[in-house]
């Protein structure tokens, strides 16, 4: 069920988080859910932990195998033994790697954001 309130000037009842009163078209003082909003904040740990993951990526980038070998990615391979002599680094796997990093980091900070609770 909507909670209601009432509307300044004609006293007609509106939902509590109307922007303007669906009688008399007057606008209410105060409501708006940006407010409430923006008392939400980003899950600031998954921030830090994208960003530790971005300078990982950015220190050990995706490398590709040397030219004349056979066509492969090696990705995080570089963790357990280096690339071959004359690899070099994918400068395209580098940047979808970096950007993937970056938006799905900015969306689950988003997704699990810290919502205020009631009473506060």
């Amino acid at each position: 069920m909507t909670e209601l309130k009432s509307c300044p000037a004609c006293r007609h009842a509106v939902p509590l988080h109307a922007r303007e009163c669906t009688n008399c078209g007057k606008r209410i003082p105060g409501a708006s859910l940006y407010d409430e909003r923006a008392k939400e904040t980003l899950n600031i740990r998954i921030l830090y932990i994208m960003v530790g993951l971005l300078i990982l990526a950015v220190l050990f980038p995706p490398w590709e195998a040397a030219p004349g070998k056979p066509l492969a990615y090696l990705g995080m391979h570089f963790i357990q033994s280096p690339p071959e002599l004359g690899a070099v680094i994918s400068k395209m796997l580098q940047s979808i790697e970096l950007v993937t990093i970056a938006i799905g980091g900015m969306y689950l900070s988003w997704l699990f954001r810290e919502q205020p609770r009631d009473g506060k």
